[in-house]
């Protein structure tokens, strides 16, 4: 294939799309260095001066903060594992089993993703609740989960496929089980698609706001993202604490993608050429 004709196009595209998309990143955490006077100035002011730490004073001492990280970071955490323990098998199983109705599985979990959270968050309600699972970081878990489940089979479906069936059949001769075959062949070398899957996952349910507020009434296990609604209703037009809050619940978003940023990619583009 030709290069294209004016890399320096394409380049300055990719550029303007990218600044477009972190604007909305910069000014919050440009809010949140702005003094709380100098906020709602009529004409914008695009470099904080002078900067101030007063917006993240305010955040890192409101009250339960600590807690809400913490309950965030076991429920993502959770999610995760849940996530990757149950993706995995199915997404191996649809990519290697020849079994009548693969395809309409595989459909159906392309459908499950359409749904809006708050369709599910009435139904969900019930049935935790009358399982006891409300106000509980499994309950939780459980409910994020069946938002990250569909997307990572379908992310990891085309991984496996793409994965070599006689490196499986070798291990399968020399004595090893299915099991085995999955956890110590497959698995070590579909790292990209996995930890892909993985930080995608940790990504949603660090973000997820609905069943945080509707299947969790109990402060000590609601995720951050609803103290930081608190946090508005509360402090009403304090915009320079909230922006400040919402930057440092961002960070370990963004520490998780800087550190696999190169795996993401990978897992991400892995399996496109067979799928």
């Amino acid at each position: 294939m030709r290069p294209p004709r004016h890399p320096w196009l394409l380049t300055l595209l990719a550029g303007v799309t990218t600044a477009v998309f972190l604007l909305p990143v910069y000014w919050m955490a440009k809010t949140g260095l702005t003094e709380p006077d100098r906020i709602l100035t009529p004409s914008p002011q695009w470099v904080p001066t002078p900067l101030t730490g007063e917006n993240f004073d305010t955040a890192l001492g409101y009250e339960g903060l600590t807690r809400a990280l913490l309950n965030s970071l076991v429920i993502a955490g959770g999610v995760v594992a849940l996530t990757l323990l149950l993706g995995l098998p199915l997404g191996y199983a649809l990519a290697r089993v020849r079994m009548r109705g693969s395809g309409t599985m595989v459909f159906a979990l392309l459908v499950a993703q359409l749904p809006p959270a708050i369709v599910l968050a009435a139904p969900l309600f019930i049935l935790e609740r009358r399982a006891g699972l409300d106000d509980t970081y499994l309950g939780l878990i459980a409910a994020d989960t069946t938002l990250t489940l569909p997307f990572t089979v379908i992310v990891l479906r085309p991984v496996l496929r793409a994965f070599p069936p006689e490196l499986e059949e070798a291990a399968l001769v020399d004595g090893c089980g299915l099991p085995g075959v999955l956890l110590r062949v497959v698995l070590p070398l579909t790292v990209p698609g996995v930890v892909a899957a993985a930080g995608l996952s940790f990504l949603l349910a660090w973000g997820e706001f609905l069943f945080g507020l509707t299947l969790a009434g109990d402060s000590d296990v609601q995720p951050v993202t609803v103290l930081l609604n608190a946090f508005i209703g509360q402090h009403g037009t304090a915009w320079g604490a909230l922006m400040a809050t919402a930057t440092l619940i961002s960070l370990p978003v963004v520490c998780v993608f800087a550190l696999f940023q190169r795996f993401i990619v990978g897992g991400l583009t892995a399996g496109g050429v067979r799928g």
